[in-house]
């Protein structure tokens, strides 16, 4: 009984502690791992080319995305939302661009936005219809948070989010 007792804190405790992100190197391979061999391309440099500015497009859309939010846009924040949008916020999971906006629009209120964000690395399948953006979230000029949201080039040729999550950081203790 008292083992049981003591190994629910310790669990707890573990899980906590893994639910926190230290920062980029959270998001890639496990030191050693291997990646998985990407599939045969026909050809390799086109498609790296494509790849490339479908990066380009997608860090450049992330940023706009963002400057919403700092220039107190929420007509404009709205037109990056994709119809299936799907945003994670504690508990709490919206669907749809009219849940996400309701959700959001309170954060445009007031003359300061109350945080920011900014994309530091961006990957795109090679079919160059899907990305996963992830960059630090600062309240006061702090980082607080990170975000991973996935961008959907849409039918009009357009990058809108489709999936947003953010996770706390960990201060570290060393």
């Amino acid at each position: 009984m008292f083992y049981r007792k003591l190994m629910l804190p310790v669990v707890a405790c573990a899980c906590m502690i893994s639910g926190c992100t230290s920062g980029p190197q959270a998001h890639g391979h496990a030191p050693g791992a291997k990646a998985a061999a990407p599939a045969p391309i026909a050809n390799p440099e086109a498609a790296s080319a494509a790849t490339a500015e479908a990066v380009k497009q997608v860090i450049a859309t992330e940023q706009a995305f963002a400057k919403t939010m700092a220039q107190r846009d929420f007509k404009a924040f709205v037109t990056f939302l994709s119809p299936d949008a799907v945003f994670f916020s504690g508990k709490s999971v919206k669907h749809g661009s009219a849940e996400v906006a309701a959700q959001w629009q309170p954060y445009f209120d007031g003359r300061k936005a109350p945080f920011s964000w900014a994309p530091d690395h961006v990957e795109v399948l090679a079919s160059g219809k899907l990305a996963l953006s992830t960059g630090p979230v600062y309240e006061d000029d702090k980082v607080v948070a990170r975000f991973n949201s996935i961008w959907r080039l849409e039918a009009d040729n357009s990058w809108r989010i489709v999936f947003d999550k953010g996770e706390a950081v960990c201060e570290k203790k060393f």
